[in-house]
């Protein structure tokens, strides 16, 4: 069942971030609905990452305002980002190769599976697996045994491990920063088809990507940056791939000429 979409999750009123002389992000105003997936796109330098780590509490803004469910918010930290129900999956994955599935899905969030004693979080490993297994299943990655090291996975699957963690521990906004990057096709449309799940279960999603037919594929809504600064929000429908190309590369739908 389709969860319900709704007003925004998260919405950005004027945020910059400079860097000395440098404005990565420049008067960068959108928001994200409940249960909507929004493709971020824009060439390299555009301002992305600045602002998914502005988003991720990595970053304090240098002026703007940033609301969370109608509330305005000033994130400290990633932990700050965390609690509110931001997921973020950088491109370079915050799992750990020679670690267990299962130890990796509950990777600082151990309190889930374990049992307190004497002040310490002590992991109850049958109880760990169990729930890694149901979790990655729920969004349909079958993995019959979560003890292995996630090094013996496929790029596809590690990908699959973040999506399936953030709809497990209830995250009301996922971040996916090139989450096809490097992928095969096969591996690019599983990847694809979680994102999907995920936004099916109520998750809110930004999807990072150079790729317009990757985002197409699951996105609801683009929005282009262009040299920090947004230069257009449309639906999928509002706007054809060759209009969004042209928008990344000039800032304009209608400018075919590459800055």
């Amino acid at each position: 069942m389709m969860a319900e979409a709704g007003p925004n999750i998260v919405k950005l009123d004027g945020v910059e971030k400079h860097f000395g002389a440098v404005r990565a992000l420049d008067g960068v105003d959108f928001g994200v609905d409940r249960a909507e997936c929004v493709g971020l796109v824009g060439h390299n330098g555009a301002g992305k990452s600045t602002l998914i780590k502005t988003l991720s509490g990595v970053h304090r803004p240098t002026s703007g305002r940033m609301f969370w469910e109608g509330r305005e918010v000033i994130l400290s930290s990633p932990r700050a980002a965390m609690e509110l129900g931001i997921s973020v999956v950088f491109q370079d994955l915050a799992v750990v190769p020679m670690m267990s599935i299962y130890r990796n899905f509950f990777l600082g969030r151990e309190e889930a599976a374990g049992v307190k004693i004497a002040g310490a979080t002590i992991m109850q490993k049958g109880k760990a697996q169990k729930l890694a297994r149901e979790a990655l299943s729920d969004v349909g990655i079958h993995i019959r045994d979560v003890s292995v090291p996630v090094s013996t996975l496929s790029g596809g699957e590690r990908q699959s491990i973040s999506i399936a963690r953030a709809v497990h521990f209830l995250s009301k906004l996922l971040i996916l920063d090139e989450p096809t990057a490097a992928l095969s096709l096969k591996e690019t449309d599983k990847v694809l088809r979680y994102v999907d799940e995920a936004r099916r279960k109520g998750v809110s999603v930004i999807i990072i990507t150079h790729n317009i037919g990757h985002a197409r594929q699951v996105s609801d809504r683009f929005v282009v940056l262009h040299h920090g600064r947004v230069a257009d929000i449309a639906s999928k429908d509002e706007i054809t791939p060759q209009e969004l190309a042209n928008v990344i590369n000039t800032g304009d739908r209608h400018n075919t000429a590459v800055h």
